[in-house]
């Protein structure tokens, strides 16, 4: 019989003698993975073609409404109107995006293998949320941008000109970071339910879409204080109503309607942003608890 020989192979393992990355690194990387995965960076190309249809669409609006203005010097849409405008577009951009963030780690059982590392549950949820959420606000604010840019290289009124863009342009940044954060803490928290990215987008687009025809049959009673407060009943004219509420004439110039009938309820609306945001994110991390103590 022939005598068996052992042959020792170099494979040239050393121990790892770098930095040891903590909570903080893991909660940006989490981070920085979302906000790429909700345009579908690193991903196959057609987990690219809605995310960046989307986005074509909107720069062509805002390309087409700064040509307008350049051509004929008339303003049709405000920095603010823009985000309002563009609000469906939103929904199924928020429809398929908080899906591919959360759904698919629920169906492929890999939640343990984050929560091994230094990353306590509630990162998860809230580094998520925060990449949903600048996804959105990019969306939207990005297209306010090139309208800022055509309004400040045709005004007539020089630095004056524009320095009253830019003031005209934070409040739409800000009321477009409004509508990413209500849209995001809702849509990521129905995504965080089911592991079936299809039932994910389902419920999303059903919450936000069936909700409206609510809101048009409270605006029909009788009673003007039920009118007037009709538009809690969705979430997007929730958040149309906080904006006619404080940015008044920079969302609906005059000459162009009174903008949404809220009455003298609009820190009624603000608070009931506030509220709808923190029940969705306590909800998010209560979810969070439950799916990592399996």
């Amino acid at each position: 019989m022939s005598e068996l020989t052992g042959v020792i192979h170099d494979i040239g393992y050393q121990r790892y003698t770098g930095p040891r990355l903590g909570r903080r690194h893991v909660f940006g990387a989490l981070y920085l993975h979302g906000v790429r995965t909700a345009f579908g960076l690193g991903r196959s190309a057609k987990a690219k073609i809605f995310p960046w249809l989307v986005v074509a669409i909107v720069l062509v609006v805002a390309a087409g409404l700064t040509a307008v203005r350049a051509q004929f010097g008339e303003v049709v849409m405000t920095y603010a109107q823009f985000a309002d405008a563009m609000s469906w577009l939103v929904i199924f951009f928020v429809a398929v995006a908080a899906p591919e963030l959360v759904s698919r780690d629920l169906r492929s059982g890999v939640l343990p293998l984050y929560f091994s590392r230094p990353l306590p549950r509630g990162d998860y949820a809230l580094a998520k949320l925060g990449a949903l959420a600048t996804a959105l606000w990019l969306l939207l604010g990005a297209p306010q941008l090139v309208m800022f840019l055509g309004a400040a290289f045709t005004t007539g009124d020089g630095m004056s000109g524009v320095w009253h863009e830019l003031l005209d342009l934070l409040p739409g940044l800000l009321y477009a970071a409004l509508w990413a954060v209500v849209f995001a803490s809702i849509g990521l928290l129905i995504a965080s339910l089911t592991g079936k990215r299809a039932f994910a987008a389902g419920g999303i687009v059903a919450i936000f879409l069936m909700t409206t025809p609510v809101v048009g049959v409270l605006s029909i009673m009788p009673s003007p204080t039920i009118n007037e407060l009709a538009f809690l009943a969705s979430p997007s004219t929730l958040v149309g109503a906080v904006g006619t509420w404080a940015l008044g004439d920079l969302l609906v110039p005059e000459g162009q309607g009174g903008g949404m009938p809220i009455g003298d309820f609009g820190p009624v609306y603000a608070a009931a942003v506030v509220l709808l945001v923190a029940g969705c994110v306590t909800l998010l991390l209560l979810r969070y608890r439950k799916v990592a103590a399996r």
